[in-house]
């Protein structure tokens, strides 16, 4: 059976940590698939929130985003109360979308990697729209500052 292979990113800028519990866990003992989907819902809200911004609200005060696709890929395992840090990078911009790429980090080494297109959506008109200017400047801000940090 194919399998659709996600690479890791050179860079993430964003970094989320969470302990693993029993609500993550599935009947074989570890990280189940939806836990897993859930800490990339978490995550993307942390990496907005860290820029300013929510799910519903890119700047605008009316552009918010709507998740089109999710692609995971299962490297290793996460048990209950295991550390995990989830490090998140966008990519692949276009005027009305972006890619969100994750990486799960447990004890320096990748338990998964995931991958979602994210598309600027008017929640009133209910229609896909452009991606806010505010977005675009604040996120180029955040990681040239990040960048000049670690310098």
């Amino acid at each position: 059976m194919p399998k659709v292979k996600l690479k890791k990113m050179d860079n993430y800028e964003f970094e989320y940590k969470t302990i693993l519990q029993v609500r993550d866990i599935n009947y074989g003992g570890h990280l189940g698939n939806d836990a897993l989907v859930s800490l990339t819902h978490i995550a993307r809200i942390n990496m907005l929130r860290t820029l300013g911004f929510s799910e519903l609200d890119l700047g605008d005060g009316k552009t918010g985003i709507i998740m089109a696709d999710l692609a995971v890929n299962y490297i290793g395992e996460g048990f209950m109360f295991d550390e995990v840090t989830v490090l998140t990078h966008i990519d692949e911009i276009s005027p009305v979308s972006f890619r969100v790429f994750h990486n799960f980090i447990k004890d320096d080494k990748t338990i998964a990697l995931a991958e979602t297109g994210i598309i600027a959506f008017d929640y009133n008109e209910r229609r896909i729209t452009e991606i806010p200017e505010t977005f675009f400047y604040s996120l180029k801000k955040y990681i040239s500052e990040k960048g000049n940090k670690n310098e």
